[in-house]
């Protein structure tokens, strides 16, 4: 139990009616589950304003609601007016499980791309240098090796502060999280206290929601913005947003880079796929990691553990051991040496930078044929792009389904085939049923050929109308290399 008068401390209450002395078991932000002894927070969303909801609400039981404009309730009811109800729920949610992020080490990520694997390669890192770590990401939460199923890539203030409320209990003395676009603006991370943040990159993606890309940058320059004075703000000095991310910062700022001068140099020395040979600073590091992109996330990994004042060689000795990220680069090789290589590029700069991964090492008496969709209810204008970029950097391509989700998957795949270059159209194929698809790839493949599979990565599931379909990428094409000999 709370006291909300309590709690209250953590937020911008304007106005205070009702009584004062009220305690609560709970805060939801879903009507239903508004009950007697919660307190309600009313979050306009992107659908519904949870304001209308509240005779319901009164109706259930609940006495206690947050509320940005006034509402009439009976006497017995209190009622906290505050500016904004999405900022007060990440303020109120982080005080109510007694302020977690102050007890962690907690780091957050952000960027177009990386930001799964970042993370995950710091909580793997980490737990390595013999910590217990937690992790908050787009493929899985954990607490050290304890797996909570992920549903959004950070998730809303109530889920996301029980977590890492969860992690302090349980010992964990760092945790890393993925911080979206759509968590900031949103004020999912309200009140958090982050020991640093770091940017990988930005590039199209996410439109459909932020409506330009200013827009979407501003919304991950607004996570700088609010880090503390005391906080580190590590930067991708190759990104021409880089520095841009942290204009406006209090934070401490540090940088990596491939490419420019920077703090934290990387320079790759020998890639293929057994592995990178990289200089980090200077120092040699050899990685099972794949490709310039992990290249970037190397330096962005070992410039957060600098930054968190680790030490240098028991880092890189670490490194050195730790594998790729589920559905990141991930490959396997059929009897007849076919390399299938399952990775989630799902923006038209991951594909672009798995494709130029793949053709570094190659020998080029091999074909890469890329398999390739685009989700459904999200930015339509990179479709095109999409294709454009598979047709360019592949020498087959076959458009197929993603996720589809709500949308007509052959209306995706149309649009998808505008951005096919006319002299492209007799290397392209259009399968609309995913796994027939990946079926065609093996069957046109021959040995030594290179199988690209983008866009679903770690995903076990296909989104139709709704419906979650059991869906592996990788279980597939391993599945046809043995029906098929290859």
């Amino acid at each position: 139990m709370k006291n909300v008068h309590e709690i209250a401390k953590a937020t911008n209450v304007t106005e205070w009616v009702g009584p004062a002395d009220v305690t609560v078991s709970a805060l939801v932000s879903d009507s239903r589950k508004a009950l007697p002894g919660t307190l309600f927070i009313a979050v306009k969303g992107t659908k519904a304003d949870a304001h209308d909801f509240i005779p319901q609400v009164l109706a259930q039981g609940c006495k206690a609601l947050v509320v940005e404009r006034m509402v009439d309730v009976p006497a017995d009811v209190t009622v906290l007016l505050v500016p904004e109800t999405a900022k007060a729920l990440g303020e109120l949610a982080h005080a109510f499980y007694d302020y977690p992020s102050q007890s962690l080490q907690l780091v957050g990520v952000t960027g177009t791309n990386g930001k799964t694997t970042t993370t995950t390669l710091l909580h793997d890192l980490y737990t390595g240098l013999g910590y217990k770590v937690g992790l908050i990401s787009t493929v899985v939460n954990l607490i050290g090796k304890e797996a909570i199923p992920s549903t959004h890539t950070t998730p809303d203030p109530i889920a996301l502060n029980a977590l890492l409320a969860d992690m302090v209990a349980q010992g964990c003395s760092y945790c890393f999280m993925e911080v979206s676009s759509h968590a900031v603006v949103q004020h999912r991370i309200a009140g958090l206290v982050f020991r640093g943040g770091a940017f990988t990159n930005i590039t199209h993606d996410h439109l459909d929601y932020h409506g330009t890309f200013k827009a979407y940058i501003e919304a991950k320059k607004a996570f700088f913005d609010q880090l503390p004075k005391d906080a580190f703000a590590l930067v991708n000095a190759d990104d021409k947003n880089g520095m841009v991310m942290v204009q406006n910062t209090k934070a401490k700022i540090s940088t990596f880079g491939l490419k420019t001068h920077s703090d934290f140099k990387v320079k790759v020395l020998e890639n293929s796929f057994n592995g990178l040979l990289l200089t980090v600073n200077g120092i040699e590091l050899w990685t099972r990691l794949i490709g310039d992109f992990n290249a970037y996330n190397i330096a962005t990994v070992y410039g957060i553990s600098q930054l968190l004042g680790s030490d240098s060689t028991e880092v890189l000795t670490v490194l050195s051991r730790l594998e790729s990220v589920d559905g990141r680069f991930q490959f396997t090789k059929s009897e007849a040496d076919i390399t299938a290589i399952v990775d989630y590029a799902h923006t038209p700069d991951a594909l672009e930078n798995v494709l130029k991964t793949i053709e570094n090492i190659r020998t080029r008496n091999e074909q890469v044929i890329t398999v390739v969709g685009c989700g459904g209810d999200r930015d339509a204008l990179k479709r095109p792009e999409m294709a454009r970029i598979a047709c360019e950097l592949s020498d087959k391509v076959i458009l197929t389904s993603d996720n589809p989700r709500t949308e007509d998957p052959a209306e995706i795949l149309k649009q998808m085939e505008a951005g096919v270059g006319a002299h492209q159209t007799m290397k392209v194929l259009s399968i609309l049923d995913r796994d027939q698809a990946i079926k065609t790839a093996v069957s046109l493949a021959q040995p030594k050929d290179i199988i690209l599979i983008a866009g679903k990565g770690h995903e076990k599931y296909q989104e139709i109308n709704g419906v979650k379909h059991p869906f592996d990428d990788f279980d597939v094409v391993k599945n046809y290399f043995t029906i098929l000999k290859k």
